[in-house]
This record gives structure tokens, sequence and C-alpha cells, in this order.
């Protein structure tokens, strides 16, 4: 990294820094200190260095000032802190100079839950006159240089002082990123835990597959399998290695497919209800949304199971009857996909609802479960097509909204904050 970070120095701004603009000190000269202040200069930023030495200002950014950290500090308001916890210590001494800064801590640890409060907290206790912001932990230095083309662009944010948040989260709109407050800064444990968490938006997803994979497995099991052995004393628990597995992948891959696009369904009506865009989701809703590429990618996976596995059964009719292609996309060849996909369930056990031989134990085939939820969205969806639902829904994704009554002016000066 220090390497790649060599070249920081012959990069130029994109906006001339002798234009009249914010200016922001940087406590610390690293990788992610450098990538900052990079990046706020190209946002037309100041930028002060608070540095205890000069080893590394070859490598700050061109247009920068580099400045003792007392100096430093006295010239802004809004202060980075891109030091770890162990250099806390030095920040004591300039308590008097530090008094109503807004201080925006970025540490993280090496480790969950290392130490009894967040780093945040800490910094708040050590310097109780300062305003202390946890921010831009979860952002990287990579993705700081390369402009979040490839990375996240979610900033998550928290603090008590609502006003010195919002002008974090400001910055951080100006950076080009995408600033979610998360409310006061005992959050700031769980943000300083989230880098440290493996794919953590692949946790739910995950978890639904496993629990969904699982009961379709032992539902499959004990209509099949132990109902066979109850009633006839035929033993069929070979079965349960391949032709069983092949029943369960594409029940619970065309389950997911439809979990992917029920929120957005969920949604639309919330809308309509409401009579506007500018209401936040229930919080149930909102993770919902945030994971359907993920459960749209395990779906996809669950198929390409059940296409491996139909290959190798040797059983010719059982190939013939259970071949799917599931192809995912987005918008509406995606809801071309569930369509299809929910028609090819249909047509292959379409009369066999009508045999009670079928429900063993009165349950119902495992097949038919996976027919609830896309059935569901595909009827909804049907609703939502039609053209005077559509008009209005349409109006109120392009800003329009019913039961309010206040001037234009307002309004747009509302949504803006949405």
């Amino acid at each position: 990294m220090d390497g790649d970070m060599a070249d920081v120095s012959n990069m130029v701004p994109l906006k001339d820094i002798s234009a009249k603009c914010d200016r922001v000190c940087i406590f610390g000269t690293g990788d992610f200190g450098r990538s900052l202040g990079y990046r706020f200069l190209q946002a037309g930023y100041n930028v002060v260095y608070g540095s205890r030495g000069q080893s590394n200002y070859g490598l700050l950014p061109k247009g920068s000032e580099v400045l003792g950290h007392a100096e430093a500090a006295e010239k802004c308001d809004i202060i980075i802190l891109a030091i770890h916890r162990e250099q806390y210590g030095f920040l004591s001494s300039l308590s008097h100079i530090l008094e109503r800064k807004v201080l925006v801590d970025v540490s993280n640890n090496l480790k969950m839950n290392q130490y009894p409060e967040s780093n945040a907290q800490y910094l708040a206790q050590l310097l109780p006159k300062a305003i202390v912001v946890k921010a831009f932990n979860t952002v990287s230095a990579w993705a700081l240089q390369s402009g979040t083309l490839d990375a996240s662009r979610q900033v998550f944010v928290c603090g008590d002082d609502a006003e010195s948040k919002e002008r974090v989260m400001d910055i951080a709109r100006r950076l080009g990123l995408t600033p979610l407050d998360q409310g006061y800064l005992l959050a700031a444990t769980e943000l300083e835990n989230y880098p440290l968490q493996l794919f953590p938006l692949w946790r739910l997803p995950f978890y639904i597959a496993v629990g969904l994979t699982a009961f379709i497995f032992f539902y499959s099991v004990l209509t099949d399998v132990i109902y066979r052995y109850v009633t006839e004393h035929v033993d069929i628990s070979f079965r349960i290695a391949v032709s069983l597995a092949n029943r369960v992948f594409p029940v619970v891959s065309l389950i997911l497919l439809g979990s992917v696009y029920l929120p957005g369904v969920i949604a639309a009506y919330l809308q309509l209800h409401r009579k506007t865009k500018y209401r936040r989701f229930p919080s149930w809703l909102d993770r919902w949304m945030l994971c359907r590429k993920q459960l749209g990618l395990v779906a996809l996976g669950f198929a390409f199971l059940h296409v491996f596995y139909t290959l190798i059964i040797p059983n010719r009719y059982y190939v013939q009857n259970k071949r799917n292609n599931f192809i995912l996309s987005k918008s509406k060849l995606g809801f071309v996909t569930l369509m299809l996909c929910t028609g090819h369930v249909l047509l292959y056990g379409w009369n066999k609802f009508l045999y009670s031989s079928r429900y063993n134990w009165y349950l119902p085939p495992a097949y038919m479960l996976s027919l609830v939820i896309p059935c569901t969205v595909l009827v909804l969806k049907f609703f939502l097509m039609t053209p005077c639902i559509d008009r209005k829904l349409t109006k109120i994704r392009q800003g329009w909204e019913g039961n309010v009554k206040h001037k234009p002016s307002q309004r747009y000066k509302d949504s803006s904050l949405v």
C-alpha cells in the first residue's frame, strides 16, 4: 500500500484549492490520512495536516498544508483523527484547543470487542469538552483512491451531537459518499466491529438459505422416506443423497427468487398507501431490500446445483421432468424469469394436487411450498401493472405527494432531506 501511495504526491486535485472553501484538519499522515486528504482536495476543501514529524511530507498530496498538531487544530473546527487508539494520549495536552471542536474518529481495532468501550467513546471520555463523531471507519484507503467506483459508498455515522453529526454527513455527501445515520455514539462499538465481520451483507441471506434448506430437506425426508418406511416398510433412504437433494434445490431456489422481488412489491404498496415516497420503510423491509442481491445470487447457486444433480441422475424420466434453467436478471426481465420458473413448476405438477395419494400424512408435496411466495409476488405485481395503479405509483415515485398541503418550495426542501 505504501508503494501505491507514493504516487499520491504527484496527483493534482480536480478543483483549485485557492478558491474560498472549507478547511479540514487531519491528524495522521498514514495511508488512510493521505487518501482522505486527497479526496478532500478533490472536493474543494483546504486540507491541513497535523503531524509530529516531517518524514512523510513527500507522500502527502500537493496543495495540503502541514503544521504541528496544536497549530493545525487551531485553524479548523473539524478534525479527522486518522490515528490508532494507542496514540490518543497526546490529545490530552491539546484539550484546551480541542474544546468544542468536532473530532471525527475513523479508527478500527484488530479484534472484535477488543476494549470495554469503543474507541470513539474512549475518545469522548478523554476529551469531554470536545464533540466526538464516529465516521469513515468502514471506508478503506483503496476505496478513497479509486473514487468508490468499485467499492461501497456507504459511510456509517454516529454521534451524540445532532448538529455536528449532520456536518460530518454533509462532508461525506460532498466527497461523493452516502452517509447513513446510525444514532448515538453508543453505536460506535457496532460500527468498529463491522469491518471485522466476514461478508456482513451475506449474513442474513446465508441464515435464510441454511434455515430454508434444512426445513425443506427434513420436510421431504418426512413425507417421502419416513412415510414410505412407516406405511409400506420400504427403505428408500438411498435416494437422500441425490434424488431427494435434487428436489430440495429447486424448491429453495424458487422461494429465494421470489424473496428477491417480494420486498419491492411490498414497498410499492406501502408507497401507494402512504401516497408519498418521502417516508422511510420499516427497518425490517429496509434490511430485506438491502440483501436482495445476495438472495438472488444464492438462488442462482441453488439453481446450478439443481442442474448439476439433474445431469447425474440416471433416471431419464426424472431428468426430462426436472430440467430447468434459472436466469437471474433485474427489473422486468427478473419478473419474466420468476414467471417462467413458476410456470415450469406449475406445469410439472399441474394435476398432482388433485390426487389425495400425493398428500402423505395430509401434507402437500414440497414443490407446492415453493409456489407460495412466487405466486404471491406475481399476483401482487399484476395489480401494480394495471394502468390506473401504475400511473399513480409512477407519480408518487416522481415526487407527487397526497394528503400533504404545503407550498411547493417547502415540499422540495423537505424532499431534499430524505
